[in-house]
């Protein structure tokens, strides 16, 4: 598929989802949480009280999750949905997480499967036990094999692609690609797909993404040890804030741009500190997992008719299109 057909299969595809929602607080780092969200929504259902549990890898701290926890909140206040909300970083960890949700009898689980082979034996024992699963935000390339309904997130290889295309568009010859977890299947696909789409040279650093002043010294001493790399890429809103404090200290001329959004992020590609973000809109891919739940018991729909993936990126934000983004980020909701 030629780029610019692409691109529009993707834009239809992320404005067919968008047309579905009506619109986290931090990971509770294993502790369940139930929430019944109080975001915008289009009226409430009078359908039976369900419950579904949400299930994710995040990590303590990170904002990211914020905004996926704010869109499930909102799709279960919509849909008369009491939401439990876990998330442990620890593969192993989520996984105990799902068996609880199995042995709570919960009427469906949406979880992240960024160590997809960890999951795969829950995801059974869900079946067995008549749960539905849906995948979101990490396993795009997993979720089928696993057996989960339906997925809703970012092809991240293709948005890979299409960032290092951006990159070569603006003239770019050397790339450094931040990696802030080691093995995670999404992080990883990011920055291979990058290689595939960038023409210049592109080399990865992994770092401890869970210790900032670490992510700084180390992308710090990358750039003073090899001046010829001109572009840092990375992978999640609080490494490409952090590495701007590392251009600094580096005394580089190199630029950044990364992949997701935070409130601060928008402020950064506003102001030029940032070139520009991809946004795979964790609040949508949380508001359609919860919602698929009540269409699946309700109606019987399945987003993608089981094979294909819903795709909620890459949308590209840049200094042009930012302002319309950041009332929304503002918000929490972007």
């Amino acid at each position: 598929m030629h780029r610019h057909q692409r691109a529009a299969t993707l834009t239809a595809v992320v404005l067919t989802g968008a047309l579905l929602a009506t619109g986290c607080s931090s990971s509770s780092g294993g502790k369940k949480a139930e929430e019944g969200g109080d975001a915008a929504s289009a009226g409430k259902a009078t359908t039976p009280r369900m419950t579904v549990a949400v299930i994710t890898h995040a990590a303590p701290g990170d904002t990211f999750w914020d905004l996926i926890r704010k869109g499930a909140q909102a799709a279960a206040a919509k849909d008369n949905i009491k939401l439990v909300y876990s998330s442990d970083p620890n593969a192993g960890n989520q996984a105990n997480l799902v068996q609880n949700a199995i042995d709570q009898k919960v009427d469906g689980i949406a979880l992240t499967a960024a160590k997809p082979d960890a999951m795969k034996d829950v995801v059974a024992k869900a079946r067995a036990a008549g749960i539905p699963v849906v995948g979101f935000n990490s396993g795009v390339d997993d979720w089928k094999r696993l057996g989960m309904l339906e997925y809703f997130g970012q092809d991240e290889n293709i948005a890979g692609q299409a960032f290092g295309e951006r990159l070569n568009e603006l003239g770019a010859k050397h790339a450094l690609c931040v990696i802030q977890e080691q093995g995670q299947v999404a992080l990883e696909a990011r920055c291979a797909g990058l290689k595939k789409g960038f023409s210049g040279k592109t080399d990865t650093l992994y770092v401890n993404g869970t210790d900032m002043p670490s992510v700084k010294s180390t992308i710090t001493a990358k750039l003073k040890q090899d001046s010829s790399i001109d572009q840092v890429v990375t992978l999640g809103a609080p490494i490409a804030l952090t590495a701007v404090q590392s251009l600094s200290d580096a005394g580089t001329k190199a630029k950044i741009a990364t992949f997701d959004l935070n409130k601060q992020l928008v402020k950064a590609v506003q102001d030029g500190t940032i070139e520009f973000a991809v946004d795979q809109q964790p609040y949508l891919q949380g508001y359609l997992a919860v919602d698929a739940m009540w269409l699946y018991k309700n109606n019987g729909n399945v987003s993608g008719g089981g094979t294909a993936p819903v795709l909620t990126g890459p949308a590209f934000i840049t200094k042009d299109n930012a302002d319309s983004v950041a009332e929304f980020a503002a918000k929490g909701t972007r």
